[in-house]
């Protein structure tokens, strides 16, 4: 093995640099942000950093980079305050990949890509019509984060749209079964596959291994 200082990081070229540091924190999940703004016009980008940030009551969350360019979902959020978060799987992650091209503003990555839209309940922002698992959020929060000039936008979960066949009796939701990917990096995408779930941890109780149909 070898060791890496944060003098040699700070001297890796810029690529090199980005690649290895978002690698780092392991792999993370790919999730397809669906925003409209006011006139209509929708908006599709791939993210690798939402995150859950409470059950009760439900909230999650994603990073914001510094906007030194054009952030169409951040503004379309910024300005109606609704966002979708959807799943992206094997079968799609291609195009899901694609959305994160420097598409013009008047252009939809969902045309752009082929992904098709659809809309909830009359939720303001477009979901992935192929996404498994489909949430729609209101805005809640925007924390800054100054240290870096990124954001942490925070929304409240309004609606999920999923597959009653991967939801189990304890509200646990099987994730591997349904094709989702992780992925590593910036553009590195992984099958997941379930290798254990356990019962919650005692410090004097052995751990015990759910079923499968649990």
């Amino acid at each position: 093995m070898t060791t890496i200082t944060s003098e040699q990081i700070n001297d890796f070229d810029k690529r090199y640099r980005t690649n290895l540091i978002n690698c780092l924190s392991g792999i993370k999940s790919m999730n397809l942000i669906g925003t409209k703004n006011t006139s209509g016009q929708t908006n599709l980008a791939i993210f690798n950093s939402v995150i859950h940030l409470g059950a009760h009551p439900p909230l999650m969350g994603f990073i914001q980079r510094p906007a030194t360019v054009e952030r169409h979902t951040f503004e379309n959020i910024q300005e109606t305050k609704y966002f979708t978060i959807n799943s992206v799987t094997k079968e799609v992650h291609k195009q899901a990949h694609q959305t994160s091209a420097r598409y013009e503003r008047a252009e939809s990555e969902f045309d752009e890509t082929s992904l098709e839209s659809t809309f909830i309940n009359d939720f303001h922002a477009p979901f992935v019509a192929k996404s498994p698992l489909k949430i729609g959020l209101e805005l809640a929060d925007i924390i800054p984060i100054p240290v870096n000039n990124t954001q942490l936008v925070i929304g409240k979960v309004k609606l999920i749209q999923l597959n009653e066949e991967f939801l189990k009796e304890d509200g646990f939701l099987s994730l591997h079964d349904q094709g989702i990917v992780g992925g590593t990096g910036l553009d590195s995408y992984l099958s997941a596959k379930e290798i254990g779930r356990y019962s919650y941890a005692k410090p004097d109780l052995p751990l015990s291994k759910y079923s499968h149909n649990r």
